[in-house]
């Protein structure tokens, strides 16, 4: 890692925000909401639904697909303590596809609210499914650096884990919107493209989007592609530390399929949100890998968090997908399946995404300093511009289109 990333303060990218520019509730239309457009010159004021207006019909749209989980469970202990646990990924494996719709019981890594309450006792908490009442239970198993490991079963035979999940958990929405979650919830903060299951937090940027919007996308002939990243509950973990270098980026685990991939190559691509632009620029770096001898086939791919900036790379983009293409072509695969603990900090060059759509971040988040990284460190200016013009902040707020030049 360079001298300049290392040296990166956090308390440089700290902005004041109110409290009530939080956006507790979403709008009651997704699309009504407003659109700041930066071009890399100007500042534009637009709302949402305009975006077919705004943009070229030669970019390339790329979503992610992910579909969040009801990943808070509340068990009642004997004594009255209530324990919340937080299912943050499966293990054992690491599958979200199977460990959802397994009936046998899983394994997951989890957090645990009230931890302290909660001893070596078997938790039980009930639920209804097929009109009848059951019990789900939770085995602490081991602990390990404020995270659980944690064993869940649960009666009916033909129940996926999934359909205990749908039957008693709660939608994991921000702790910083300061409420509990409501039944409004379950549908608000859910993509209308969603298909995926496995975050734990949902990719803000795509809440804006409705099917009348995707519709008018599609007449006017733009493509379209989807990637799938599970959003962690990291996402979401302040930066302690006074310098961005001692920061423990959190993983994430994502999914590209070759036909995708094929999509790329030779275009402008506009991201939306920072968890597709995480997965697109982790592409690239998998095919430097791949370039250099250093990924095999048929193995669970990762970008370690400070990878970009360890040495550069002179392989141009095309040439890195093509090379990832390639490989799972002689192995005889059609989806790249890969973990990604990237960093992008002021300083790193974006190799795929050309634009992005995302909302408006926390201060002192990664997140901040990924649009930093991407604007140039004008964001600022945005942000100010944001605050004075009456822009909703955070997940349920309003947005950005960001096209710097160049």
């Amino acid at each position: 890692m360079s001298p300049d990333h290392i040296n990166i303060r956090i308390g440089d990218y700290v902005y004041d925000l109110p409290e009530e520019r939080i956006a507790r509730y979403p709008l009651p239309e997704r699309d009504s909401s407003k659109l700041l457009c930066w071009n890399g010159i100007e500042i534009k004021d637009m709302v949402f639904r305009e975006l077919p207006d705004i943009l070229s019909p030669d970019n390339l749209l790329v979503f992610n697909n992910t579909r969040v989980i009801r990943a808070r469970l509340l068990f009642r202990k004997e004594s009255g303590a209530t324990i919340e646990i937080f299912c943050l990924e499966p293990l054992d494996p690491y599958d979200f596809a199977m460990n959802l719709s397994s009936t046998t019981g899983v394994v997951w890594k989890c957090l645990a609210g009230n931890a302290k309450r909660w001893k070596n006792e078997r938790l039980t908490a009930s639920f209804i499914a097929d009109g009848v009442t059951r019990s789900l239970h939770a085995v602490k198993l081991s602990s390990e650096e404020g995270t659980f490991t944690v064993r869940f079963e649960w009666e009916g035979e033909q129940i996926s884990f999934g359909e205990v999940l749908e039957a008693m958990g709660h939608m994991p929405i921000p702790p910083y919107l300061g409420r509990d979650d409501e039944q409004s919830d379950i549908i608000s903060y859910q993509t209308v493209y969603a298909r995926i299951e496995g975050s734990v937090a949902a990719p803000t940027a795509g809440l804006h989007f409705t099917p009348s919007l995707l519709k008018s996308l599609k007449e006017r002939g733009f493509d379209t592609a989807e990637v799938t990243l599970h959003v962690s509950a990291g996402t979401f973990r302040p930066v302690k530390s006074e310098m961005i270098s001692d920061h423990l980026m959190h993983r994430e685990h994502f999914y590209v399929s070759q036909h995708i991939l094929r999509g790329l190559i030779g275009r402008k691509v506009i991201a939306v949100g920072t968890t597709t632009v995480r997965t697109l620029e982790s592409i690239y770096w998998l095919g430097v890998q791949c370039a250099k001898g250093n990924l095999k086939a048929g193995t669970i791919a990762a970008v370690s968090q400070w990878e970009p900036y360890s040495g550069q790379s002179d392989i141009d983009t095309d040439s890195a997908i093509r090379c990832l293409i390639g490989m799972m072509e002689s192995a005889g695969t059609d989806t790249l399946e890969a973990t990604t603990d990237i960093m992008i900090v002021p300083g790193y060059r974006f190799r795929i995404v050309n634009g992005m759509i995302t909302n408006f971040h926390q201060p002192g988040s990664t997140l901040l300093l990924l649009v930093a990284a991407f604007t140039g460190n004008r964001w600022r200016e945005l942000y100010d511009h944001a605050l004075t013009s009456g822009y909703r902040f955070l997940s349920y707020g309003d947005s950005m289109l960001l096209e710097p030049a160049g």
